[in-house]
């Protein structure tokens, strides 16, 4: 029987209130990620719940959660301490449903950059690495890299996923970023792919043979964790 997500409500802020999460603990799963959504879909965005489901099948639970702004059903993001106060608060809540297993964090592309910022100012509980689905480097056109400064204050293992066609993420900006980071960083390039790892029809590649090779990138770096 396919394992079910678990509905869970948290309290993302004093100012906030409460979120909506979802839990997916497969059977034996020793890791978990908590999972934060990007600027414009919710939790139950399809490209989450298909990641959530295929590293499900590699023994990783998920915990997708949602920001209070999208909770709200509104479209601006909340202010920067709110995102932090939501992460930490997850942070918290994983460590209650799920206290026996190792945690992992980050999300797609904002839900991964405020997860790295808050690990930048004050270490998350128990988070060993961070994963980014698409870290979002620059807005469209603006070929900078001033988002990721914070980076260095980031003293646990870093996993970036980014296709080559990412309009927010120049890799000729990016790659420099990661090679400054040392061995803290592992940039994993997916070719041909947008920002939603969306691959055009000639390369030969589905979008979900992309996401495969995702969740497979992110079940070995999770192993690689250990040495």
């Amino acid at each position: 029987m396919k394992t079910q997500p678990k509905h869970v409500r948290f309290q993302a802020s004093k100012s906030r209130g409460s979120v909506s999460g979802l839990l997916l603990h497969p059977r034996g799963a020793e890791t978990l990620f908590l999972f934060a959504h990007g600027a414009g879909a919710p939790m139950t965005h399809p490209f989450m719940e298909s990641i959530s489901v295929l590293l499900a099948a590699r023994g990783i639970a998920t915990f997708r959660y949602n920001f209070p702004y999208m909770q709200a059903e509104t479209k601006r993001p909340d202010p920067k301490p709110v995102l932090l106060s939501t992460i930490r608060a997850a942070v918290g809540k994983a460590h209650s449903l799920a206290p026996d297993l190792r945690l992992i964090a980050g999300g797609k592309s904002m839900g991964g950059r405020m997860t790295s910022t808050a690990a930048a100012v004050e270490q998350l509980d128990g988070v060993e690495g961070l994963v980014f689905f698409g870290f979002p480097l620059h807005a469209p056109g603006k070929r900078t890299a001033e988002r990721a400064d914070h980076l260095s204050n980031v003293k646990i293992p870093m996993l970036f996923l980014q296709g080559t066609r990412d309009s927010l993420a120049d890799l000729s900006l990016l790659t420099p970023v990661c090679r400054k980071l040392g061995r803290r960083a592992t940039l994993h390039v997916i070719e041909g792919a947008d920002h939603s790892f969306r691959v055009p029809k000639k390369s030969g590649r589905t979008d979900e043979e992309v996401k495969q090779e995702l969740a497979e990138t992110v079940g070995e770096w999770v192993k690689g964790l250990d040495g």
